[in-house]
């Protein structure tokens, strides 16, 4: 069964933020926060209802729901981070936060910096081809 975000009609990051749940907020701000370290050159923005981030390409997504945040990492590295969030993933790439946990920063921007490599390389190699 698929569960729905709590919002999709958010216009931007700190909206979404302030409609979700009371509890989700803190770790959203979190989550959002974690993100923009790991990769401070990514493009914050709304895409399909839920916060995105963007450099050479689509890096990840979260969403609050009623019982967890989830962190979608989009990309083929799914392998150098699935060991470290074992415990939280629930699909290739998706990672469910339980509200009330302390959410595993460090390892949240260990993903977003390996999108961030993996984007780059991709972007190297088509400037290569291209070249």
């Amino acid at each position: 069964m698929k569960t729905k975000s709590v919002l999709s009609d958010s216009v931007d990051v700190d909206a979404y933020i302030a409609a979700s749940p009371v509890p989700a907020q803190p770790i959203l701000r979190q989550l959002r926060d974690a993100i923009k370290a790991a990769a401070p050159k990514g493009e914050e923005r709304i895409s399909y209802g839920m916060p995105s981030y963007d450099y050479h390409g689509r890096l990840v997504y979260f969403a609050a729901f009623k019982t967890h945040v989830g962190l979608y990492a989009v990309g083929q590295q799914h392998d150098s981070y699935a060991k470290e969030l074992s415990g939280y993933l629930t699909g290739k790439s998706t990672a469910r936060f339980p509200i009330g946990q302390p959410l595993p920063i460090a390892s949240i921007r260990r993903v977003v910096q390996a999108r961030v490599k993996e984007n780059e390389a991709k972007v190297s190699r088509t400037r290569r081809e291209l070249g």
